[in-house]
């Protein structure tokens, strides 16, 4: 195995900062790689091969530490570099060495890396789950003031740091656990990746998730909202058609809605693949539902409901900027009503759970129906239901509008 051990070269000019570089021997071939780093000759330990304390600011004195810990970093990549290699049992020269250090340092900082997983969600068509990583990397890029952050520099210091941040922002906890929880998937890649030894940076930060306030409907609400007339003004009747076909369809999600394709409408059987988790469900297709399409001009492009309605370069773009009005005029509905709880397009798959739950449905079929397969107790617990029981549940449900 290879050892590295950290150098200090002065300045050929009095009481200038001298570099500091790390020394590799491997197969009796010798090889130095320079440090970003410059210190004072009186700042050194070569016995200890080490910065030390003592300077005469405040600030000196926090640099030189940010110093001792980057050399340690440092080390410690080279450290792994090896390791990864040795393992390999393949034949390595010093040179391969420094040349991992040197991409290590250009490709694996937290923003790059992440910048990566991102583009992958997205080339395998995990589109929305490239739209949170993506939040979250502006979020935390945000908090650094736009300075990125080698991977192996994340700490618990960094990430308590970066909770606090906000918390004093008034950040609810179960965005703030959000966050967390993807720069923590993020991380863990790296490590499962062989980049990164795990330093667990992640073990005082909160990545759990808090009961959040009731966004449910009941069951009168819905009906009165179904039954607003809304002929006058036509943004607000779209918007809450889109709601009432979420509810309609068991609180089907707004991106799965709008690139549903016409094929997938078969023999009164609606058959679809949620994007969020891959699982395919089949819905019974009724004549209410069948009652709000008609209201509109049939759709001339492959999907079958009236939101994506003409091409574009980014539809990803397009529903969700149709999304964002939708939400808008649903908050007009909110007002006009004197609704108190936020109306948006995701309390339709509240409210479907909450009344099916009233209805006296079981709870497996509820989870079923709406494809919780991330209640893995429930889901082990139960296996697969039949579709038609599924289907009845809706039915009860659209007979009480």
């Amino acid at each position: 195995m290879a050892s590295i051990k950290v150098k200090f070269r002065p300045s050929k000019i009095t009481d200038r900062e001298g570099s500091i570089y790390y020394q590799i021997i491997h197969e009796r071939c010798v090889r130095h790689i320079a440090s970003r780093y410059r210190v004072l000759p009186s700042e050194w330990c070569d016995r200890r091969a080490t910065v030390i304390a003592g300077a005469t600011t405040p600030e000196r004195e926090q640099h030189l530490r940010s110093i001792r810990e980057g050399i340690h970093c440092d080390v410690e990549r080279l450290t792994v570099i090896i390791r990864k290699f040795d393992r390999s049992g393949r034949i390595y020269s010093i040179e391969d060495v420094a040349e991992e250090f040197k991409r290590f340092r250009e490709e694996y900082s937290l923003f790059n890396f992440m910048e990566r997983v991102i583009d992958k969600l997205r080339a395998n068509g995990k589109i929305r789950t490239s739209e949170t990583y993506t939040a979250a990397l502006r979020s935390f890029r945000h908090f650094r003031q736009g300075r990125d952050i080698m991977l192996d520099r994340l700490s618990t210091a960094i990430m308590e740091e970066y909770e606090a941040w906000h918390t004093r922002r008034g950040i609810q906890p179960n965005t703030i656990s959000f966050y967390n929880r993807i720069l923590r998937a993020v991380y863990n890649r790296a490590v499962e990746e062989e980049v990164i030894e795990n330093r667990y940076p992640f073990r005082h930060v909160y990545t759990g998730v808090d009961k959040t306030v009731k966004r449910a409907l009941p069951l009168s609400i819905i009906r009165k909202i179904n039954n607003l007339d809304l002929s006058g003004v036509p943004a607000m009747a779209y918007a809450r058609d889109m709601f009432m076909l979420s509810f309609m369809l068991r609180g089907m999600s707004f991106i799965d809605m709008a690139f549903l394709r016409k094929s997938d409408l078969r023999g009164g059987r609606l058959t679809y693949r949620r994007r969020k988790t891959g699982q395919t469900l089949v819905v019974a297709w009724t004549p209410e539902m069948q009652c709000i399409v008609d209201r509109y001009p049939q759709n001339a492009m492959e999907y079958l409901l009236p939101i994506i309605r003409k091409p574009a370069e980014n539809l990803h773009t397009v529903y969700r900027n149709i999304g964002y009005n939708i939400n808008h005029n649903l908050r007009k509905i909110a007002y006009a009503i004197g609704l108190s709880v936020p109306f948006t397009l995701y309390v339709a798959r509240h409210s479907w759970a909450s009344v099916a739950r009233a209805k006296g449905i079981p709870l497996s079929v509820i989870s079923e129906g709406m494809g919780h397969d991330s209640e893995a107790t429930t889901q082990i617990y139960l296996a697969s239901l039949d579709a038609s029981a599924i289907d009845r549940a809706n039915s009860l449900i659209l007979r009480s509008l």
